[in-house]
């Protein structure tokens, strides 16, 4: 072994941290050990859109795996009691203060056999984990006593009991009982879910993704794959006009003006204002909704003409009005314009700023830069997103992967060279992270293009913003989607996808959003014998009546690969009130003939060529090639 090679810098490199023989062999011991653990469960969500509170419940249950875990460790208790319990787990703080409120809480006996069921429930949680990842879940505050009472065992005078019962006493008669069951939930919902996976679509549509945004800002483990809504809004973060106009429209047609205003601190004063002044005679549409359409339109029509590369010159349809005779020729059809006045449309130059209009768009853009709060979570975004992930064998991604009409992989011109499948997604991801770090026109621009452009893979189809503005026929309505949303039924594509991303076509799979599931037509998630899983399909209220559930989340644990079909969220009131649940059924994707564990996944693989480096090492000190330090002499 040369110590000069490139394998012998590294080995020294490794030796400061393993710097003798001993300290080799507890390492490998340590990770040999861990290989052998039950792999943790993963938990995927997908297109939130703003669903605060049916989100929470979600994160909180663990797509019913906490209620599961329950019934199982708890069977022996009535139902009504396993049900209050998770109920407490989901939401301490309000049912504490509910308990204080309507006299049930527990008096100091039964509040000693709460908090050691708690813990109880800990210990069965933290089975499949390390001592030192539990240790990390473990609040800080709260660490002594969790760690004495979560490893209390039995002794033959029964001095232990007698310690652990005085431990509690004083956690109660120093009135730190409530804040103590807090602490112990949130470590809970620690533990029970090793790693969540969320794939896209955060923004828009319902009334609280900044509070969406703060949970998962404080989540303990978790990856983002950009949906098309994420990018519309990190563009608005960085500067685009258009982004910023678009995501005013999209949350003005949801009555989300709190959010915005309260939320993130952006005016909406001078919209109001010019909107009051120029369309406030039309009672069907707000004057707001029709003011920044007008404007989003116009600010469409300056990006589509400022980048030809974007190949959207056909979507610039304020051209083909006819202003005169109020109606609009739309692939070969005639369609009148059922958009009412357009006092600040001018139809010689249609997609020219009035300076009324420049002074909103400048007003809303400063208003995006200067959200303090959005640009903390656009940087997260930005920081822990990305354009797919390929995690444990599976593809994760928001969209699609553009597909020719073939079935094949659609080649797009990307700076002069024709990229496709994984190597045009990196690029794109490339193409975002430019943009928060130079806030360039161009790139910024490429931001507002994976929102809506037609090759966009977080887009996947043509968005007609144009035709829902200005024509009241919904046949014009239809958006054409990328033919990847024909062929992801076929096994065959699915698997040259999985093969472009260096993924085992007969062991993983690809994890899909975007898409509601029509579950009410007879729609099923699963797609291509298995291999592809769409877990959208309804998280949205504005979709439920279409999809007839409330989103799909995926489990992969140690077992199985479970989809669950989640009913639509009541409220946190009826939670706390009836102990009410989001009722699910579960769907057996696959089931595994043996146990996965900790092995068979990436961080594994990882742990595995560890070892073999640590081995190389311990060969290099036995050898003499590198000498060995802090050696106990006898």
């Amino acid at each position: 072994m040369k110590t000069d090679s490139l394998k012998g810098r590294y080995l020294r490199q490794l030796a400061k941290d393993y710097p003798n023989r001993y300290a080799i062999y507890t390492e490998i011991i340590n990770l040999e050990a861990i290989l052998n653990l039950p792999k943790g469960t993963e938990h995927f969500i997908s297109d939130v859109h703003g669903e605060y509170c049916a989100f929470r419940h979600i994160l909180n249950n663990v797509s019913g795996v906490i209620r599961d875990k329950v019934e199982f460790t708890f069977h022996h208790l009535p139902e009504i009691e396993r049900r209050r319990l998770c109920t407490l787990i989901y939401y301490p703080e309000e049912m504490l203060n509910r308990m204080h409120n309507d006299g049930s809480y527990p008096d100091e006996e039964k509040l000693q056999k709460l908090i050691m069921a708690l813990i109880q429930f800990a210990v069965f949680l933290s089975s499949k984990y390390t001592r030192p990842k539990v240790q990390r879940a473990i609040p800080k505050e709260y660490g002594f006593i969790i760690n004495e009472l979560m490893h209390s065992k039995a002794d033959e005078d029964n001095n232990r009991a007698s310690y652990h019962r005085n431990i509690l006493k004083s956690v109660i008669k120093l009135g730190n009982a409530d804040s103590f069951i807090i602490s112990v939930c949130t470590m809970l919902k620690h533990l029970a879910i090793d790693r969540l996976h969320v794939l896209g679509d955060l923004f828009d549509r319902g009334a609280h993704p900044d509070k969406v945004m703060d949970l998962l800002v404080g989540y303990h483990n978790l990856d983002l794959q950009w949906g098309n809504h994420d990018l519309l809004w990190m563009g608005a973060a960085c500067g685009s006009e258009v982004c910023a106009a678009t995501a005013i429209r999209n949350n003005v047609r949801y009555g989300n003006l709190e959010m915005l205003e309260n939320g993130y601190g952006i005016s909406l004063r001078d919209l109001a204002m010019f909107a009051h002044k120029y369309y406030s005679d039309d009672p069907q549409t707000s004057a707001m909704e029709k003011a920044i359409s007008i404007i989003t339109l116009k600010l469409q029509g300056e990006i589509i003409m400022r980048n030809p590369e974007f190949n959207m010159r056909s979507r610039m349809l304020l051209l083909d009005i006819d202003y005169e005779h109020r109606q609009v020729k739309l692939q070969g059809r005639v369609y009148p314009v059922s958009f009412g006045s357009m006092p600040t449309i001018d139809p010689k130059d249609p997609y020219r700023l009035t300076q009324e209009e420049r002074h909103v768009v400048d007003s809303l853009k400063a208003g995006f830069i200067n959200s303090k709060r959005l640009q903390e979570h656009a940087e997260f975004l930005c920081r822990e997103g990305s354009m797919y992930l390929c995690c444990n064998g599976n593809l994760l991604f928001h969209g699609c992967i553009p597909l020719n009409d073939d079935g094949t992989f659609a080649r797009i011109l990307c700076n002069g060279e024709y990229l496709y499948g994984r190597r045009y997604l990196d690029y794109c991801d490339q193409r975002v992270r430019m943009a928060f770090q130079s806030r360039k026109t161009a790139d910024v621009d490429f931001m507002w293009y994976l929102w809506c452009g037609p090759k966009s893979p977080l887009s996947g189809r043509v968005i007609k913003t144009f035709e829902r503005v200005m024509v009241a026929d919904k046949s014009a309505w239809h958006e054409p989607r990328d033919p990847y949303y024909l062929h992801y039924y076929n096994e065959d594509v699915c698997n040259m996808i999985l093969r472009d991303f260096n993924l085992d076509p007969y062991k993983g799979h690809i994890i899909n959003g975007h898409t509601p599931i029509k579950v009410k037509d007879g729609e099923s998630p699963i797609r291509a014998n298995g291999r592809l899983l769409v877990i959208d399909g309804g998280f949205c209220r504005a979709y439920q009546k279409t999809t007839g559930i409330a989103g799909y989340t995926l489990i992969y644990n140690s077992h199985n690969l479970r989809l669950k079909a989640h009913k639509p969220f009541t409220s946190i009131e009826d939670v706390l009130e009836n102990n009410a649940d989001i009722l699910s059924d579960t769907i057996l994707v696959e089931t595994f003939p043996q146990r996965r564990m900790v092995a068979d996944m990436d961080d594994g693989e990882t742990m595995k060529q560890k070892i073999e480096d640590l081995r190389d090492l311990l060969e290099a000190y036995q050898k003499g090639i590198i000498q060995e330090q802090n050696l106990t002499k006898d």
